[in-house]
């Protein structure tokens, strides 16, 4: 597991710029940013979430 090549992604509501989710991807198939619809805890229904630094 010393050698994967996925890196840790912090995801973040548009909305509330709140940091929810925690992922792994996979940099050399995905080098763009990603943005998923996903429910937010904070504001209560499902929001796009976008990866941050």
């Amino acid at each position: 597991m010393a050698n994967s090549k996925r890196t840790k992604i912090i995801l973040a509501c548009t909305e509330c710029k709140q940091r929810n989710y925690f992922l792994t991807k996979e940099k050399k198939l995905h080098p763009e940013r990603m943005e998923i619809n996903k429910y937010c805890r904070f504001c209560k229904k499902h929001t796009p979430h976008k990866e941050t630094k």
